[in-house]
């Protein structure tokens, strides 16, 4: 059975050790050297960069996220031992983990980090679809050739040269579709490379809960429930028709994916249609003051990342999720793109206000689509609002400052709340 060696990267036969350094860091596999569609996810990324960037945090818990009525952006795994997980209430997660250090965003520095990464994996393949900062899937048919070596290998060698060169570490999933790449890059974290083969797609699934599947919600998983579908064998037992009738277009991917089949093809460079980020809460809230902060610190990981990718979007949307799981979803037009977190901001804020009655929610998101280069981006102002512009160029200064001296370097009052 073929095996490789992930810290030296000896290719061998099957075996506990590597025969080269001893080492126990081993993945073996039938369909090693013949599968080619993978996944790779950062290890607790934004966490990662941090004690990358601070040695004196290495064996800490560390939270990355907001104030005391902030929420957790990630954890690291010290932290999560612990019961911390993303997106709970800063309240809890201090409570769960007391002698957590808890540090802001940096987005400049978790963008840096990964374009790193890939320009890593460009070396390997064009075919690489992102997904965020800190995971991506890639296509590395017909690679071979051209490296002289299996995808497997390339694979252990790209995480091997996150570690040595940039400090940070990643899970790889390796498989003969997307759908159990992803799977499979979430069965061993961190430091994981775990494979999923054709022959063994059947018998791996058919015990396993739908909310494996990507994409599978709790507004989802609770229709599932209510028709008797908790695992993979129960999807089997439906036909097609009847999943499609009962879900419409999800149940004929829920088909499909019982049977391990993903037909999907990597989108390799696909143009980015939207910009978004949201938090699911642990409890509904209908605090006005928590979800405000919210509102302005997703107003700002939009505008950060918009302003990463150099776009701006014509139409701001805001989405709601309430305790009963219906999804509010508006939305406004705007005179031309903005990639500012002033404006994006002040227009879902404006969305949210009248339908703020509905509360509580369980769930809040931002984002922008429509969306447009930067250079169109913010010409000519808000003509009904006169001080737009002068935040603007405020934001604009602000922005320089947190890239020379850092994200605390200037902090908006309203994102500790």
């Amino acid at each position: 059975m073929p095996a490789l060696c992930r810290d030296c990267l000896t290719e061998f036969d099957h075996g506990p050790r590597c025969p080269s350094c001893r080492s126990r860091r081993v993945v073996a596999h039938a369909e090693l050297n013949t599968l080619s569609i993978a996944h790779m996810d950062c290890d607790a990324f934004y966490a990662s960069v941090e004690k990358r960037d601070n040695p004196e945090l290495r064996d800490k818990p560390v939270i990355v996220g907001g104030g005391r009525r902030g929420v957790v952006s990630t954890a690291c795994y010290v932290a999560r031992i612990r019961g911390v997980r993303s997106a709970m209430p800063m309240f809890q997660a201090l409570k769960l983990c007391p002698e957590a250090v808890v540090i802001k965003p940096r987005m400049a520095a978790y963008v840096e980090a990964s374009r790193a990464i890939r320009a890593m994996m460009e070396e390997m393949t064009p075919a690489i679809e992102p997904l965020s900062l800190d995971e991506a899937f890639l296509d590395l048919t017909g690679t071979a050739r051209l490296h002289g070596h299996a995808p497997a290998f390339m694979l252990a060698r790209l995480v091997k040269r996150m570690r040595d060169e940039l400090g940070l570490t990643g899970s790889v999933g390796l498989s003969h579709n997307k759908f159990l790449a992803k799977v499979a890059s979430d069965l061993d974290k961190p430091h994981g490379f775990s494979v999923i083969g054709a022959a063994e797609t059947a018998d791996f699934l058919r015990d396993k809960p739908v909310r494996l599947i990507w994409g599978v919600g709790a507004a989802a998983q609770d229709s599932l429930d209510k028709a008797g579908i908790r695992t993979f064998s129960d999807l089997l037992r439906w036909e097609r028709t009847d999943l499609h009738a009962r879900f419409g277009a999800m149940g004929d991917r829920l088909w499909h994916l019982a049977r391990g089949q993903d037909h999907r093809r990597i989108s390799a460079n696909a143009p980015v249609k939207s910009i978004s980020n949201e938090t699911t809460f642990h409890e509904d809230t209908g605090d006005a003051d928590l979800l405000d902060g919210h509102l302005w610190r997703l107003s700002e990981k939009v505008s950060d990342r918009a302003k990463a990718r150099a776009l701006a979007g014509r139409v701001v949307v805001l989405k709601l999720k309430r305790a009963d799981f219906r999804t509010i979803t508006r939305r406004v037009s705007l005179r031309e793109p903005t990639q500012m977190a002033d404006t994006i901001y002040r227009r879902a804020r404006a969305l949210y206000d009248p339908v703020a009655g509905e509360a509580p929610f369980r769930l809040i998101g931002v984002g922008i689509s429509e969306l447009a280069p930067e250079a169109d981006a913010d010409r000519s102002g808000d003509l009904l609002d006169p001080e737009a512009a002068k935040r603007s160029k405020a934001e604009r200064a602000a922005d320089l400052i947190r890239e020379r001296y850092g994200s605390e370097a200037i902090i908006k009052g309203r994102a500790l709340r």
